[in-house]
């Protein structure tokens, strides 16, 4: 099976969906390391002798990983996601037909 010709618009619309998808990663990125330096400030300076912001690094650490790989590796799950998107589009056009009364 061959991949379909991209329109320079769908192109154009995929491309900022992808550099979306990357700047959400940053900003979540970015979130979780002020995040975590402030629980880490309380659980070393405040709240508790033990070092209990280990549990909320390693846990969000592991989302924030997980977002990683969906957005840089995976990149939008390629040829399976497209088909969803695809046949949910073609379902939603018929749904407006029906509507219409076509």
């Amino acid at each position: 099976m061959s991949a379909a010709r991209l329109s320079p618009e769908e192109i154009d619309r995929l491309a900022r969906k992808r550099a979306s998808a990357k700047l959400g990663w940053f900003v979540h990125a970015a979130v979780y390391v002020l995040v975590n330096l402030g629980l880490f400030a309380m659980s070393r300076y405040g709240f508790g002798h033990r070092p209990w912001s280990v549990y909320p690094v390693l846990g969000w650490g592991l989302g924030l990983a997980l977002h990683g790989v969906a957005v840089f590796v995976l990149g939008g799950a390629g040829p399976m996601r497209e088909r969803l998107v695809r046949q949910e589009h073609e379902r939603l056009l018929r749904q407006q037909d029906r509507a219409q009364g076509r």
